[in-house]
């Protein structure tokens, strides 16, 4: 008896080994010489690359759920969740449909991906790590352990989000009416670097080749090439010339 429910219409490519108590629902496309592990369930219509590992426990292409008075979540039509070849995705993760993951990304245990968001091409996507939904992370970036990307953010390419970092979307936690004009997630540029435990807060941006420093909280905006530190981080000093990205490509 088999312990797989993979359906009729799914297409599954050579040398693709399926895990104990898996499902592959309506129109899955598996590739070729994935290694699925077991208990795993992958949704309708989701698109998955060759060389693809994924880990026991982990859910692909989840249909979100919407709370009656939830600010971000909106009933849409959600494209497929897509995930490049060779990628690896950890135990216990869970990627929304809407999702479009590159190629050679590592997604590690415990993380949480959200619809309508874009990954980047060998990025690494820490445990623990959630990217809430409409957010783009760019190519070659490193979200550390626990790292929390609020809705309607975007990351550079070459960024490094320290582990415990946190964003923030709405200045008003959820009271009056005009956080509605001035909800916003936050932008990090090309090569941005935030330090473990920083707190960015609503709508600000962190330019190219900026530093936060550890356990800083950011209001404000903060300008290219150097580095900020505090509570409220203020400017400390330029970036030091051998540690420009520039440099180091």
């Amino acid at each position: 008896m088999s312990t797989k429910i993979i359906d009729e219409t799914a297409v599954i490519g050579k040398n693709t080994n399926i895990g104990h108590f898996c499902v592959a629902s309506k129109n899955v496309k598996i590739g070729e010489g994935c290694v699925i592990g077991n208990n795993v369930i992958i949704h309708e219509d989701t698109v998955i690359g060759d060389n693809v590992r994924i880990d026991d426990n982990t859910v692909i292409g989840k249909i979100p759920m919407k709370a009656a008075n939830s600010a971000v979540t909106k009933d849409q039509k959600l494209p497929p969740a897509k995930i490049g070849s060779d990628c690896i995705i950890g135990t216990s993760v869970v990627i929304y449909r809407g999702c479009n993951i590159g190629q050679k990304v590592l997604v590690a245990d415990l993380s949480t991906v959200r619809e309508n968001v874009e990954i980047g091409d060998f990025t690494i996507v820490g445990r623990g790590v959630a990217v809430e939904n409409f957010c783009k992370i760019g190519r070659k970036c490193k979200l550390e352990t626990n790292v929390y990307v609020t809705a309607y953010s975007e990351v550079g390419d070459y960024c490094f989000l320290a582990p415990g970092v946190l964003t923030s979307n709405d200045n008003y936690m959820g009271r009056t009416e005009k956080r509605f004009k001035e909800y916003g997630g936050v932008t990090i540029k090309k090569g941005g670097r935030v330090g473990v435990g920083a707190v960015i807060l609503p709508n600000k941006t962190v330019e190219e080749d900026t530093v936060v420093a550890a356990g800083s909280l950011l209001t404000k905006n903060a300008e290219p090439r150097k580095i900020y530190a505090g509570v409220p981080a203020k400017y400390f000093r330029d970036v030091p010339e051998e540690e420009l990205l520039e440099n180091n490509l």
